[in-house]
């Protein structure tokens, strides 16, 4: 069985829906509270390419933080924004299920069930 790791924040519906759906299915994924035990910068690089996207792609756009930081700015480079999220991690996308060498956003929650081995 391929080992699952979901990168969770309990506050935020969407996330506990996703994990409700795997644990619904008898799985029980490695749980990564994000806020409280933020990924390194090689750590984020290493989730963007599971993920096939972008850092600006993985940003949150609606938190305070974006704004405050000035993220709108399309001359940022990938590292910056990595950066900004390593140091901000309320800044990145949730919920993220890890299955292997695949990994997928939860929104909606049911898309964490398209990349189940």
């Amino acid at each position: 069985m391929t080992e699952l790791t979901l990168y969770h924040n309990p506050r935020c519906s969407k996330s506990r829906g996703a994990l409700e759906l795997l644990e619904a299915r008898g799985l029980a994924p490695t749980i990564v509270r994000y806020l409280e035990t933020p990924p390194g910068a090689d750590q984020l690089r290493d989730l963007l390419a599971k993920l096939g996207l972008t850092a600006r792609q993985l940003l949150r756009t609606g938190e305070d933080e974006y704004k405050a930081l000035g993220l709108d700015d399309t001359s940022l480079s990938e590292e910056q924004l990595i950066a900004a999220m390593t140091a901000h991690p309320k800044l990145i996308e949730r919920p993220i299920l890890i299955a292997g060498d695949k990994a997928v956003v939860g929104r909606p929650p049911e898309k964490v069930l398209e990349i189940l081995p």
